[in-house]
């Protein structure tokens, strides 16, 4: 027997969650403590020089730093109201697409008992009564708003503390690095732990308000619950995608005319280009980046609770058992407020060369500790032995398989993350061998960039397989639904590292516009290219779970279809699954073609102001910063409708047409192919990336060689990096959202597809 009652479950899983809510709020006031002037006309742009800072002794006397803290919270405030405007806007598109999405879960579910209000056989006991198809509809659309609620707060709330701290961060430079990584780290763990918490927070109260019409109908509450997955995922999709043409529309047109044709800085306040910009890593890197791990978790979550309730753990109405998932989440948010506090306030940030072994130092802290975590949880909410659903089968399972299963997810995330640092770092050989490819022009910067991304993908598969494999051997589906979910259990540390980067990011273009002095803008630069690396190693956190998810979807989707067995010899599997292998392809030429069409115009746009505004190049008067923020904004409203619509479409159009055989086959082939097209990409983009500051940093003599600034092997590396820029923020994280939200789309419409799919196939 478990040690855990379900009274002690029932209050420690809330508990946790705002515990983790309290941590983020305690990092906001650390952070809020940091002073920004209020009004832009505090100090003036021309006032006298403000207070002399320590730090600054040897710089320019004649700084005036009144006038820098006014530009500072000027910029802030510009691209505070960007990002929100920009969010606000395609919110209300999404409305409206949910709203819609609800009314058709609502209406495929439910007729498929005609929307009978009857009480029907319950399936693991046709003796008992189980509630109504048309509940079942009803609630899976009610979760389905719910998941999609949570997201977009998600998204929202990460932005706002992202632009909250970016002014802060840069001002802090000025004290030394290791102030300013305290800011910029603190405002990412504050947005890692605000997603964690309210995630598990809601998902806990949804399942407790549903299981008051549910009772003991547990396959029923469950199966609803899928559709908060599907919400979740669904706004993730339209966030990454849009969000990611927004910003590599403003990135690329910044770079190709700021630093190959005018050769300005980057981030420089002549470049029209540079706001928008600075707005697109907010409502691209994190927004996007918030409700896309937010989806993750909800449909690893959402996954596992549904194997379980059609396992041993449902039928004897387990109620620790079934909260297992949950509580690892619950377990995983105080080990990294731990871990936190070791990065903010035991083993503190002095120099730049320990900013990027104390972000590495997180990720191995967090593994370590919540390995004993599982470990806990494992003995105390699980029976010693169980039985578990294994198609159609019953598997006898021990708890510590099921501690085996978590941990095989958790250490190869830790394995993704240092083989994507290894790969996209400037500080090893991958990278630098891409920069000294720039010697001979953009080309061989190219071909090394790309052979770069395709072989960061083995390792990080052989990863993934390892823990599939260890996953079902050991507890069937249910096992890959636990790996993943060990992947994403310390998920309050992997936003708080990724979110880090774009504040940072923000942080030196916020510098630099403001004109602080030079050993600031190398703070912020370090800090800079220390979250490069960071994002990478979130996007390959992201991918590799998606890959566990889609996979723990794809099963609870074959046992809800009713689906025996998936024989790739069967045609009609066999077509899916070469489809299912395109679409990854077709989905990754529109979001390219969509970033590429909207940094033609952002190209052109700068083009303009330069050529016809008398004084700009001198830096006299001011560029027409709105207009390049109006052109990123248009753009990834309307080019991100036709990229969401592949996917949505997809497993609807498949099922009814074609049947449950055909989409499992189309499953399978995205998840195989977008995977690893996904790891290349964002890898590759990242590589292209770190090789530009590589060159830039000039920190060895390799490096100073192939510089400085507006040099051709300069020009070269920052060519390649507009190309990877679409791949790494774009195309390359989105990846991961469309295979998870096939295969959780069709979990949740699998009934309707059993029951009235395959119109075609079904007549041939």
């Amino acid at each position: 027997m478990a040690v855990l009652g379900t009274a002690a479950v029932e209050a420690l899983i809330p508990v946790a969650a705002l515990i983790g809510i309290a941590f983020a709020v305690l990092q906001w006031y650390v952070v809020a403590r940091v002073p920004v002037p209020s009004h832009a006309g505090d100090g003036g742009a021309a006032g006298g020089k403000g207070g002399e800072r320590g730090s600054e002794d040897d710089e320019e006397d004649s700084v005036d730093y009144r006038g820098v803290e006014a530009r500072c919270a000027e910029i802030q405030r510009a691209i505070s109201i960007g990002a929100t405007s920009f969010l606000l806007t395609e919110y209300k598109y999404l409305a409206v697409f949910t709203a819609a999405f609800a009314g058709v879960i609502f209406l495929f579910l439910g007729s498929v008992r005609r929307f009978s209000a009857r009480p029907e056989p319950c399936a693991y006991d046709p003796a008992r009564e189980c509630r109504p198809a048309v509940a079942n509809a009803a609630f899976s659309a009610v979760a389905f708003l719910l998941g999609a609620l949570t997201s977009v707060l998600s998204g929202y709330l990460g932005m706002r503390v992202a632009t909250f701290a970016n002014a802060r961060t840069a001002l802090e430079a000025r004290r030394g690095v290791g102030h300013a990584f305290a800011v910029a780290f603190r405002s990412g763990a504050a947005m890692g732990f605000l997603l964690a918490s309210s995630a598990l927070l809601v998902l806990y109260a949804t399942v407790n308000l549903f299981g008051l019409y549910y009772g003991d109908d547990w396959r029923g509450l469950y199966e609803s619950i899928t559709g908060y997955g599907l919400g979740g995922s669904s706004v993730a999709l339209f966030s990454r995608v849009g969000g990611g043409i927004y910003t590599k529309a403003a990135d690329v047109g910044a770079d190709l005319v700021g630093k190959v044709e005018r050769n300005i800085p980057e981030d420089d306040p002549r470049n029209p280009a540079v706001i928008a910009d600075n707005v697109g890593d907010n409502v691209g890197d994190i927004a996007g980046m918030g409700s896309d791990l937010f989806g993750s978790y909800a449909e690893s979550s959402c996954a596992a609770l549904f194997v379980a309730s059609i396992s041993s753990f449902g039928t004897e109405h387990n109620f620790a058992a079934m909260m297992y998932p949950l509580l690892i989440s619950a377990v995983g948010i105080v080990v990294c407020a731990v871990t936190t506090l070791i990065a903010t306030d035991v083993a503190q940030v002095k120099g730049i060369d320990e900013v990027g072994p104390a972000l590495k130092r997180q990720i191995l802290i967090s593994t370590v500790l919540m390995t004993g975590g599982i470990a806990v949880v494992t003995i105390l909410a699980l029976p010693a032995r169980f039985t578990l659903f294994d198609f159609g089968n019953k598997k006898l399972v021990k708890n510590w398989h099921l501690f085996i299963c978590v941990s095989a997810g958790l250490w190869a995330g830790l394995v993704i993350g240092y083989v994507t640092e290894y790969f996209t770092s400037n500080a090893y050989s991958p990278v630098q061998a891409v920069a000294r490819s720039c010697r001979t022009g953009a080309a061989t910067n190219v071909i090394f960039g790309l052979a770069v991304g395709y072989k960061s993908v083995i390792v990080p598969i052989l990863a993934i397989a390892a823990a599939i494999y260890a996953g079902f051997r050991l507890a069937a589906m249910y096992g890959i639904a636990l790996a993943a979910l060990g992947m994403l259990s310390t998920i309050a540390t992997g936003l708080a590292i990724d979110a880090y980067g774009p504040i940072s990011d923000n942080a030196g273009g916020i510098a630099e516009m403001a004109g602080m002095p030079r050993q600031v803008r190398e703070r912020t630069d370090a800090l800079d290219a220390a979250g490069n690396t960071t994002a990478a190693i979130g996007k390959g956190f992201a991918i590799g779970s998606a890959a566990l998810v889609s996979l723990a979807l794809f099963g609870a989707y074959v046992s809800r279809a009713g689906i025996t067995t998936v024989d790739v010899l069967s045609p009609r599997v066999f077509v899916g699954l070469l489809v299912g292998g395109m679409l990854p392809y077709w989905f990754s030429a529109m979001t390219m073609r969509s970033v590429g069409s909207a940094a033609l115009r952002m190209v052109e746009e700068v083009r303009r102001q330069f050529d016809t505004i008398p004084g700009l190049a001198e830096g006299r008067v001011a560029p027409d910063y709105a207009t390049c923020v109006r052109i990123s904004t248009d753009a990834s409203l309307k080019k991100m409708m036709a990229p969401g619509a592949l996917v949505m479409l997809s497993p609807l159009v498949t099922g009814t047409l074609f049947g449950v055989e055909t989409l499992a086959g189309l499953l399978a082939g995205a998840l195989v192919s977008g995977v690893q097209v996904a790891i290349s990409a964002s890898n590759s983009g990242g590589a292209w990336d770190n090789a530009k500051k590589y060159i830039e940093a000039g920190a060895s003599e390799e490096a100073r060689s192939l510089g400085p600034k507006g040099s051709e092997a300069h020009k070269a590396a920052v060519i390649g990096d507009t190309i990877g820029d679409p791949l790494k923020d774009t195309s390359g994280p989105s990846l991961n959202i469309l295979i998870k939200l096939m295969a959780v789309e069709s979990l949740v419409f699998a009934p309707f597809f059993a029951a009235h799919g395959g119109l075609i196939f079904n007549h041939l």
